[in-house]
């Protein structure tokens, strides 16, 4: 039978050695996490989940570890501060499975208010916990928590496969809660992230389908995309984005060139501000799907003229992608970077556009963000085989079929004045 209680006696079926999977970023049941750092006295407790949207007072206590699957501010600022955080290599799509193997006693999950038939939408977040949910729901020895917040909007999935939905009828515990929704403000964008975003539009043309992640530069070529004259664009992207939204909202998104899911705007979350949230809600025109559909790299080959869009941190004149790690220290995650990148290599149609800013400022000096080689111990996100386009501010290196030699001095030729001559040297050294 479900039980209707406040976040605190939530808290308190939670036992003292017990595991808590909770979804990534905005599908987090916010107040019961907070309500659980109203207790102390753990043994062994364990929450598993990935880009947390709130410090959590609960991660701060002994005998408390996260296992993290994608780290943001509040992940880093936690380990830097002492907190036991430790992260789960894996992309995005292989969180389902791994959710699974680990089998959290406790599953706990933002979602919509019920509708007259009493389900619940998942709201902003289907990802990789949407099948967890409901095992945890039909168990008996398990528990699994519905965080009901007035403000979610209600979202959609792709019936009868993927309602994207719960029914009340499986949750054991539900709690209310009236607290803000995780929000995403636009990054407004640097000089050198408009110009990458100009060079990108040159590879995005009428029906073409969308992968856009976050940060400056999506976000400024779904600006671009909105202002200008092309259209009939499809979107299938893991994160759905304020971007993505003005992009529908100028007319310039149709879904009806698509191959896979045409008519409709795939995702498997969304984070940006409370206008998209707002305009989300009981919005059909966008599906919610699980994250090991969204992600899967056959799904998104078969989408002819895909452009996906995406960031790095650093690269090297072989074409080995840093983008989670920043001086072997994690810093973000690999969500679906490898994902999206690597299909563009198996249609001639299809462009992978890996976007990075030339430089960077460390301790008070300017680096390339392209180098020779990468050092010792370097972690890569993303291997050198699957790139096709790198675009800094400086121009685009197109790497597709091209001998290492040439790609070295592609990169080379789009980094930094101040460093070129040297690269073009080291590029000029490789056979």
């Amino acid at each position: 039978m479900t039980e209707y209680l406040t976040a605190l006696d939530a808290a308190t079926r939670v036992r003292a050695v017990d595991e808590i999977g909770v979804p990534l970023g905005p599908g987090q049941p916010v107040a019961f996490l907070h309500a659980l750092g109203e207790r102390d006295a753990w043994t062994d407790l364990t929450i598993s989940g990935a880009l947390l949207v709130d410090l959590f007072a609960v991660l701060t206590k002994p005998n408390v570890r996260l296992l993290s699957g994608f780290f943001g501010p509040a992940e880093r600022f936690l380990r830097d501060s002492g907190a036991d955080v430790q992260f789960v290599p894996a992309d995005f799509r292989r969180f389902a499975p791994i959710v699974r193997m680990r089998a959290p006693r406790v599953m706990a999950t933002l979602v919509a208010p019920p509708d007259r038939d009493g389900y619940v939408s998942l709201s902003l977040h289907a990802g990789a916990t949407v099948d967890e949910l409901h095992r945890a729901g039909a168990d008996p020895d398990r528990l699994l928590i519905a965080e009901v917040n007035a403000g979610a909007p209600r979202t959609h999935g792709l019936p009868p496969e993927h309602p994207h939905r719960v029914h009340l009828d499986e949750v054991d515990i539900v709690i209310e809660s009236d607290r803000p929704l995780f929000t995403l403000a636009d990054a407004e964008p640097t000089p050198a992230e408009a110009a990458i975003a100009r060079h990108a539009l040159e590879f995005v043309a009428d029906g073409s389908t969308l992968q856009t992640g976050i940060g400056g530069v999506p976000s400024q070529v779904a600006k671009l995309l909105a202002e200008g004259d092309g259209g009939d664009y499809g979107v299938h992207s893991e994160m759905f984005t304020t971007g993505l939204m003005e992009l529908h909202k100028a007319g310039k998104v149709t879904n009806k060139t698509k191959a896979v899911y045409p008519g409709v705007s795939i995702t498997t979350f969304a984070a940006g501000t409370a206008e998209l949230n707002a305009w989300l809600d009981d919005n059909d025109a966008v599906a919610f799907l699980p994250v090991d559909i969204v992600n899967a790299p056959d799904v998104i080959a078969r989408n002819h003229n895909f452009v996906s869009i995406n960031g790095a941190i650093a690269i090297d004149l072989f074409g080995q992608v840093i983008a989670d790690t920043i001086a072997g220290q994690q810093f973000s995650g690999i969500g679906g970077h490898e994902d999206f990148v690597a299909p563009s290599g198996l249609d001639l149609s299809d462009r992978s556009l890996l976007c990075l800013p030339s430089t960077a400022s460390v301790d008070g000096g300017t680096i390339s963000r392209i180098s020779p080689s990468l050092a010792a111990g370097t972690i890569v996100t993303t291997p050198r085989h699957q790139l096709d386009i790198v675009i800094t501010e400086h121009g685009v290196a197109r790497l597709r079929g091209r001998t290492v030699r040439e790609r070295a001095v592609a990169l080379a030729q789009v980094a930094d004045p101040r460093f070129r001559d040297d690269l073009l040297g080291a590029a000029d050294a490789l056979r």
